[in-house]
């Protein structure tokens, strides 16, 4: 099964897998967002960072390869009564425009291969303005121990060398790692080992 029917498949139920609130790592970032202005969500799965998103008074695209995921996603902006932009596409593939949003968010995005991760990420860059902010948050290898949620695979997972690499021309960089419990929807339960960053592109 491929990823794409894997996840698609995942976000047929009717209920919220990760819940229908934000990530508590992004809700915890709150304060470091413009009033105003655009932010994209990337693999933004069943919208529910994007809808809190778009809750602070940001202008989102919520992006997902999943069709399932956006369905229940523009359901959820509905009943919110707030405005989202939605796109269907795979985010490795995604052109990315330069300089065209104040926000970027990834929030456990960790289907990616090494060499898709680096596609993303340079992309997420990318399309970042000068001074945008970026926010990230994943698990760490030690979430192995745990078993409870994330991939497999060693090489999907987060570390701080990893961020560093890929955005240590960033200013105002600030990474937090924790073992904390989770519980988001159904898919995220448990002691979790996770990693956060937020950074701001270069002006």
């Amino acid at each position: 099964m491929s990823e794409f029917e894997r996840w698609n498949k995942r976000y047929a139920t009717p209920d919220y897998i990760f819940g229908e609130g934000p990530n508590y790592f992004l809700a915890s970032c709150a304060s470091l967002l413009p009033k105003t202005g655009k932010a994209l969500a990337v693999a933004d799965g069943e919208g529910r960072n994007g809808v809190w998103l778009a809750e602070q008074g940001l202008e989102v695209l919520s992006l997902d390869f999943s069709p399932n995921a956006q369905i229940k996603a523009a359901q959820l902006a509905k009943a919110r009564n707030v405005h989202l932009a939605l796109e269907c596409a795979d985010v490795h593939l995604w052109p990315y425009p330069p300089a065209s949003f104040d926000v970027v968010v990834e929030i456990f995005t960790q289907f990616s291969s090494p060499e898709e991760r680096a596609i993303k990420w340079a992309g997420m860059a990318q399309t970042l303005k000068p001074g945008g902010l970026l926010i990230i948050q994943g698990y760490t290898p030690k979430q192995l121990d745990y078993g409870n949620g994330g991939p497999k695979e060693l090489s999907h997972l987060y570390t701080r060398e990893m961020l560093d690499k890929a955005f240590g021309h960033f200013t105002n960089k600030h990474v937090q790692e924790e073992e904390l419990e989770m519980h988001e929807g159904n898919a995220h339960g448990g002691m979790s080992a996770v990693i956060g960053l937020t950074a701001r592109k270069p002006l």
